[in-house]
């Protein structure tokens, strides 16, 4: 991945081609994201994960954000609505300008189309200043996973027998999503009722890091609907294609639907990072991928309106969910 050889990334590159185009998941070694960047980022989720919940609601995404950036507390999103309210806590953030590790800018110099499609919000940060080198320690994987997926979309681009540079002008104010995500043991109601983790769902962007700790729970459904297990491989980070990747590409690649179950008593801990074009980027199937047998299967779009729609279906499904239950009875009237 880092040679400055082009045969050798190449190499690398024909590799992805062929976990992209069987079942969208594979893992990475050699990654150049230090292991104590990693420990400290586990470290500081834990941190602040077992704080009182008043303390984690000085961040709370539907009090402060327009963005889902932020803490959302523990069965407050349901991803999938054929499954249960996903057992796990998490806080979000979204790419900053001034944050960025390979080109910094403030934000008020980015072109309008750009800026106006930014959504990183300051009170993540405000809100956690009690948490000794919070931000600092989270910021540090952040931009580790950056620096990476920007050198990784290279080899992506070379795995569609396009040029290397093909998405480098697409990619300087991306699609940058970090997550901490924490599960907890799970109740025993939570066992018997099969509660998930984090519902049946893909992932919106271009692709997905992941780094998981050594708990497991990654499940992803095979092509004949059984679920396999993605377990946590000391070294290693997986990369999963997402949905937009999958557009880019006429369906070559897949991105596969996957969820999380913590079936252990342990807490576990989970970073991903989710990867994509600027948003502001509009984009169709790119032309290694179209012939006169093979035409494009969608229409251009760019990654900001195609996350949002997703995003939308999402919280929308979520709120009727709860909406059912809230003027559901609590107890069944029985004959007198």
């Amino acid at each position: 991945m880092f040679s400055e050889k082009l045969s050798d990334r190449k190499s690398v590159a024909a590799n992805i081609r062929s976990a992209a185009t069987k079942n969208g998941f594979f893992y990475i070694k050699n990654h150049g994201i230090p292991e104590e960047v990693i420990a400290q980022c586990k470290k500081q989720v834990i941190n602040f994960m077992r704080q009182p919940l008043e303390k984690k609601m000085l961040v709370d995404s539907r009090t402060h954000s327009k963005y889902y950036n932020g803490y959302l507390g523990n069965r407050k999103a349901q991803i999938s609505r054929t499954e249960s309210a996903d057992v796990r806590e998490s806080f979000s953030f979204r790419y900053s300008p001034e944050l960025d590790p390979d080109h910094p800018m403030d934000i008020s110099d980015l072109p309008e189309d750009v800026r106006s499609w930014i959504r990183a919000e300051d009170f993540v940060w405000e809100g956690t200043k009690h948490l000794p080198n919070f931000k600092e320690d989270g910021l540090a994987y952040w931009k580790s996973c950056l620096t990476l997926a920007r050198r990784l979309v290279r080899l992506f681009a070379l795995s569609l027998e396009l040029e290397e540079d093909y998405w480098d002008d697409k990619v300087t104010h991306p699609g940058a999503d970090g997550v901490f995500n924490y599960y907890p043991p799970r109740t025993v109601e939570e066992v018997e009722s099969k509660f998930v983790g984090l519902g049946s769902h893909t992932d919106l962007q271009l692709f997905t890091l992941l780094w998981q700790d050594s708990v497991g729970g990654l499940q992803v459904l095979s092509k004949d609907g059984q679920w396999l297990r993605a377990p946590p491989i000391e070294g290693t980070l997986v990369v999963n294609i997402g949905d937009f990747m999958m557009r880019l590409c006429n369906d070559i690649y897949k991105s596969t639907v996957h969820r999380v179950t913590n079936e252990s008593n342990e807490e576990r801990v989970s970073l991903p990072f989710f990867f994509g074009l600027n948003f502001n980027c509009v984009e169709g199937v790119v032309p290694s991928c179209t012939s006169e047998k093979n035409p494009a299967k969608y229409e251009p779009i760019s990654c900001g309106d195609w996350c949002q729609k997703r995003f939308k279906i999402e919280r929308d499904e979520f709120l009727k969910n709860q909406a059912k239950k809230e003027v559901a009875p609590s107890a069944t009237v029985v004959a007198r």
